[in-house]
């Protein structure tokens, strides 16, 4: 591969890193890339079907599942291969086939993977033909949006490959059917859109989603997941980038580097959780006990490899994640690490004491920081005191009722109002005296005005007048804001019936 690359006509366009740089140094060879891609799909499926046969060799049937130390047999048997009643494996030759399966899968996409890698164009062109189709430039939004929702339509048919499975395919296994859990088919998913998005607002529970507790949810929330997946994918593959998006988003290799790194460290974060505390997904005959990473012999259950590694990676994932974002947010604003450059002079003058890094100089940065209600043009000082004061107001009483010293008494939700609404009387205090030393009404004439040293600030705020309005709207605000998370928090048992249903 080292001496492809130095022969390659595109020279030029291979970055001088070392071979720790990995793909790095093909995202501007899109066939190359794609080659990458493939390659790493191929190996991705040679580790599932080799380890399937390295897990079966070394399955004991006279052992619990989750005490030796397997990952895919676990889940295997919980889509209901091989599985009897009780969750007991009665025949491993369906393991046997999908490993099978899996590795002539990986011989296929192996050798694309090193056809594109070798053989196939460095660079795809775009034209109309099949494989132009496959050709792209970075920065051609409307083409990366296209790209979105080919896998938006892939991720939806593969929600539905669970949901075909479990109506007509034979079912999954259900820990609460029978004795002990058996194998059976879900003839009636629930397709209620309040009780499957009312996980997302704890309607069933404190745990949100890792609170469902039936197989009905479970597989009705694939139906709706898989339907928005190819809904939102057609959406994309037909329209182009929104004027938010196009102001928003960065469009270079390493940016759609960084999102997916964010994504795949958020679901990592989200399937250690799920792992850990919910016993319908993830049965504890196959898993080990809920809430446990091992037993009481010392031994770490699947629960707990499945757990620790999701956590774990989730982790690198997420640093990754920030490095790539802001090296490519970095390179949109004009920055190059490469050469040391973090900073950039203010209006070119380094005595203005003010300087533009990759964070406060960003289009994003920029634009989220305008339509702050402190800086939202149109704005009078009443309704940004308002709008800032419930906000603090809402947030500040959750920390005092559920993390006070009388966070277990029957008075919690009472006394964090009572503190929530203390610390806004505060605050506005300390933002009256603020404002009557700041905005006197004096001239000095070799002194800047407040508007010279600090024009960002909008010409309401900068008058005593208007500041009095603005930390009176803050108080109101504040308390208003306080009382009605107080309201939520009180009521939340009927909030949840409501949205399970059951009112």
């Amino acid at each position: 591969m080292t001496a492809v690359i130095a022969e390659s006509p595109n020279k030029n366009k291979i970055p001088q890193v070392g071979w720790w740089a990995g793909n790095a140094r093909f995202v501007e060879l899109s066939g190359k890339l794609l080659g990458a891609h493939i390659a790493h799909a191929g190996l991705i499926v040679l580790w599932a079907g080799a380890l399937t046969f390295f897990e079966l060799s070394r399955y004991n049937p006279d052992l619990p599942v989750y005490e030796q130390s397997l990952i895919l047999l676990p889940h295997l048997a919980t889509l209901g291969f091989g599985v009897g009643d009780g969750g007991q494996i009665v025949d491993t030759y369906p393991y046997f086939v999908i490993g099978v399966l899996h590795l002539v899968s990986s011989a296929v996409l192996g050798a694309g993977g090193i056809y594109h890698s070798l053989l196939g164009p460095e660079v795809l062109d775009q034209n109309r033909s099949f494989a132009g189709f496959f050709g792209y430039e970075w920065e051609d939004g409307d083409k990366m949006t296209s790209i979105i929702g080919i896998h938006l339509v892939l991720l939806g048919v593969g929600a539905f490959l669970l949901v075909f499975k479990a109506m007509f395919w034979g079912g999954i296994f259900d820990p609460w059917a029978g004795d002990a859990g058996q194998v059976r088919i879900i003839t009636d998913p629930t397709v209620n859109p309040a009780i499957i998005f009312g996980y997302l607002v704890g309607a069933s529970g404190k745990a949100g989603m890792a609170a469902v507790d039936n197989l009905e949810d479970i597989v009705g929330g694939h139906i709706w997941i898989g339907s928005l997946c190819i809904l939102g994918g057609f959406w994309h593959i037909g329209t182009r980038p929104l004027t938010w998006a196009r102001k928003a988003l960065v469009y270079s290799g390493e940016a759609y580097l960084a999102y997916s790194l964010g994504a795949i460290a958020y679901m990592g974060f989200f399937a250690a959780y799920f792992c850990t505390v919910n016993a319908t997904a993830y049965p504890e005959v196959f898993y080990g006990p809920v809430g446990l990473i091992e037993t009481d012999t010392g031994i770490v259950t699947a629960r707990g490899w499945l757990a620790t590694f999701h956590f774990v990676f989730a982790i690198l994932f997420l640093f990754g994640h920030i490095w790539h974002a802001l090296r490519a947010r970095g390179a949109a604003a004009g920055f190059d690490f490469s050469r040391g450059d973090t900073l950039v002079k203010f209006a070119g003058n380094p005595q203005i004491g003010n300087f533009d890094t990759p964070l406060n100089s960003s289009d994003f940065s920029l634009w989220l920081l305008k339509y702050l209600p402190i800086y939202r043009p149109g704005l009078s000082p009443l309704f940004r005191g308002l709008e800032i004061g419930m906000a603090h107001g809402y947030l500040l009483f959750g920390p005092f009722a559920l993390l006070g010293p009388q966070r277990n008494s029957d008075d919690a939700n009472l006394i964090g109002l009572l503190a929530a609404s203390g610390l806004i009387l505060i605050l506005t205090i300390c933002l009256s005296i603020y404002g009557t030393v700041s905005f006197k009404k004096e001239f000095r004439a070799n002194r800047l005005t407040y508007a010279t040293s600090n024009p960002i600030v909008p010409e309401s705020l900068k008058t005593l007048d208007g500041w009095s309005q603005f930390a009176a709207a803050f108080f109101v605000g504040g308390v208003g804001g306080a009382f009605f998370a107080y309201l939520l928090f009180d009521n939340l048992s009927v909030l949840q019936a409501i949205f399970a249903g059951n009112i």
